[in-house]
Formats: structure tokens, C-alpha cells, sequence
């Protein structure tokens, strides 16, 4: 699946500062923080809430009672009238890029001229899950309780935990493990330089919460460790593998956060006088091998590129999910991608990846640079997906 799209831009792209596993925003519900990121997008753009036509959220382990209803529920009480349609979108670490995708869609086939597309996640409230026990447990036997966050993040089509699909990739591409670990420092310390010159700050919006000392506002990523050394890098061991690649440093975070994007027509940026951020250019998906679904960003990216007649030359700027530290060494590899201009402030590795809202995280992250930096004309954010799959959408400006 790839479409090249015309006139449909970002108007509006806001986040929440991403959490800790535990931290500070983890007893916030996907919805709760979602329907922030999506008030603060709106308010960003100058959109009142009755000029929505859609809402569609992304959204991967309901970790909350009202998960199955989290579109509707954010839609509401971001104050869109009741008779607009709202709906949940789940392509795992892909569902941020996916809202967007599906909005764009609407778009172009005449259906809406605004959506609110969003992706967000509570990794921390993944409940635990006594599956089979519907109808009582035999006398003598002890219910199975399963976790819904590691059952989550292993593919029992293939039998395997992501970090094992990013193992694989380390041994078909030749990573080393010193290789993985220097580009986890390199992750941490570009968050760094970028934290520091606040190339964040238009991006992400306060989170409040309570505590003992009353209301405070959460709003600044609290996973990286810019103070980490390749060192300590070195120390840490492998958890999947012998002499493995994937440690606690080389992976991603477990996280929680949620981000939100304004998708609008042209004809709707002329009407309601809105300020696009971004093109969305358009955009592309891909299935690969399950065993190394870390790889699904190469095919993707190019299925991207191929439907609008343009080159990773063209790109100025280069996201691509950092899940594991050999699975984006791997994508870079198989694509050739400049360093440079891959991942500049840093990644997952550094600010963590609350699934679903990854990919929002990413798009606005891009689009905001593309409004803000003369020299950047074209970006690419993408994504590997648990089960063997790949997303990419690209941006321009205006």
C-alpha cells in the first residue's frame, strides 16, 4: 500500500512529554492523555472542536477499562460534536503513522477536510489477564495469568520476543554488539544537544498531575539519560541472547505518552484560515519476514519514495523508529542512510516508545522542524511493526 497525496497538510501537532515505565504519568489512561495532546493540538491551530469531521486513534494494548472506546471517548471530551465519527486503529508500533494514514485517506476521497488523528499509549497500565478462567478453574488447578504487556511485545506466529526479531537482524546485517551500544550513546546524546537547544519545546504540551504537593505540570521526557557513559553501555548484559546485541541500554523504552496531529485539506486551511505546518506528501507500507520485522522501514521507505517520484537524496531529515538499536542499524544499512541527518535528536533508545504514539511523535516532531528550519524541505518518519510490517510517511513543506 503507497499513495502520493495532494493538498493535505498538518495544521496542528502536539504531544505529551513521554513518561517512564512507573513514572510520572502512569496512572493517566491512553485516553486521558490523549484527549491532553488533542486540546492542546486544537488550541494550537486555532481549530474549534465543530469543525472536526473525524477522529481516529491509534492505540495499541487498552491498558484502561475504556480502551475500547479511547477514539470516541478523546473525540468527546475534546469538545467534537457527538455526530462526527470516531474510531481505534491498531497496527501495533505503526498506529500513530496509521491514524494519520486513514486520515489522509478520508481526506482525499472527500469524506472529511479535518481529522484528528492520534496515537497514544499506557505501557504502564498493562493489565495482567487470567485468560481461559471465564467459567471457573478445575479444583486443583491454578488459573493462568498471562501479562498483557509481554504477551504484547512477542509474536507467537513466529515464537519469537521483538528483541529476538532484532537479534536475528544483528546477525543477517553483521552488528556487532560495540556497534549497538555506541549508536545507544550517540541516541542518548543527541536527545541531549537537542533538549538543550529546545528543539522539543513546539512540540510538546503540559501534562497536569496530581501529587502531594498538588497540581504540577509533567512536560519535559523523563526516560533519556544524557549523563549515560559507553561504559556503563559495555556493563550491562545482553537479556535475550548470548553474547546478544539487546540490552537495557540498546533498547527502546516502556513508556507512557500520547500525541496528536491535525490533518486538514487545503480547501479547509483556506476556509478556516489555518497555518499549515507541513505537506504530507504521502506515504507508503510494507509486509516483510515476521522473524526480522525490525527490517519493515527499508521496504516501506522505498514504497514511500517510489509513489512520489522521489529519493532518500530528497530527504532532508530521516526518522526511523529507534525499537532496537541493531534493528535501526540494520535499516540503515539496507537503505545507506546519512547518519547525519537519521534520527538527529535522538530516538526511542533515548526518549522511549510508548507504541501507538510513536509514530505521533515522530510526525510532529518533523513537522515542527520543517516549520522551523529554512534548510529542511522533505522529511521521512517511519516505523517497524511487530508481525512483520513497515510504515513511512514523508512531509514538505507547505
Amino acid at each position: 500500500m503507497a499513495a502520493k497525496l495532494k493538498d493535505i497538510f498538518i495544521v496542528g501537532a502536539k504531544r505529551t512529554a513521554f513518561g517512564k515505565f512507573g513514572g510520572t504519568i502512569s496512572n493517566l489512561s491512553p485516553t486521558q492523555l490523549a484527549v491532553t495532546s488533542s486540546v492542546a493540538a486544537l488550541q494550537s491551530a486555532n481549530i474549534q472542536p465543530s469543525n472536526v469531521d473525524s477522529v481516529i486513534v491509534g492505540n495499541v494494548i487498552h491498558s484502561s477499562p475504556d480502551g475500547i472506546y479511547c477514539a470516541r471517548h478523546v473525540g468527546l471530551k475534546a469538545g467534537i460534536p457527538m455526530d462526527r465519527e470516531m474510531y481505534n486503529v491498531n497496527r501495533l508500533c505503526g498506529s500513530g503513522f496509521q491514524s494519520v494514514v486513514n486520515a489522509c485517506q478520508s481526506i482525499h476521497i472527500g469524506e472529511s477536510r479535518i481529522c484528528l488523528a492520534a496515537g497514544t499509549e499506557s505501557m504502564s497500565m498493562a493489565p495482567f489477564s487470567m485468560w481461559g478462567s471465564r467459567f471457573g478453574v478445575p479444583l486443583g488447578q491454578h488459573p493462568k495469568v498471562l501479562d498483557a504487556l509481554w504477551n504484547g511485545l512477542t509474536d507467537t506466529f513466529c515464537n519469537m520476543p521483538m528483541a529476538i526479531t532484532a537479534e536475528n537482524l544483528a546477525e543477517k546485517y553483521q552488528i556487532s554488539r560495540d556497534e549497538c551500544d555506541l549508536f545507544a550513546l550517540h541516541s542518548q546524546q543527541r536527545w541531549a544537544v537537542a533538549f538543550a537547544n529546545n528543539k522539543f519545546v513546539e512540540e510538546i504540551c503540559g501534562v497536569e498531575v496530581k501529587g502531594k504537593k498538588g497540581v504540577q505540570v509533567f512536560n519535559a521526557d523523563e526516560y533519556p539519560r544524557k549523563e549515560v557513559t559507553i561504559e556503563q553501555m559495555k556493563k550491562l548484559k545482553p537479556v535475550f541472547k548470548d553474547n546478544g546485541t539487546v540490552t537495557a541500554g540498546t533498547a527502546s523504552g516502556v513508556n507512557d505518552g500520547a500525541g496528536s496531529i491535525l490533518v486538514a485539506s487545503g480547501e479547509a486551511c483556506k476556509e478556516f484560515d489555518l497555518q499549515p505546518l507541513a505537506r504530507i506528501v504521502g506515504y507508503g507500507v510494507s509486509g516483510c519476514d515476521p522473524s526480522m520485522m525490525g527490517i519493515g522501514p527499508a521496504p516501506a521507505i522505498r514504497k514511500a519514495m517510489k509513489a512520489t517520484s522521489l529519493t532518500l537524496e530528497n530527504m532532508d531529515l530521516v526518522e526511523v523508529n529507534e525499537a532496537f538499536a541493531a534493528q535501526y542499524l540494520a535499516v540503515e544499512k539496507e537503505l545507506g542512510l546519512n547518519r547525519d541527518k537519521s534520527n538527529s535528536c535522538g530516538g526511542a533508545i533515548a526518549i522511549g516508545h510508548p507504541l501507538a504514539a510513536s509514530g505521533s511523535r515522530i510526525l510532529a516532531h518533523l513537522a515542527h522542524r520543517i516549520k522551523n528550519e529554512a534548510e529542511i524541505n522533505y522529511a521521512v518518519g517511519s516505523a517497524c511493526i511487530g508481525g512483520g510490517q513497515g510504515i513511512a510517511v514523508i512531509l514538505s513543506k507547505p
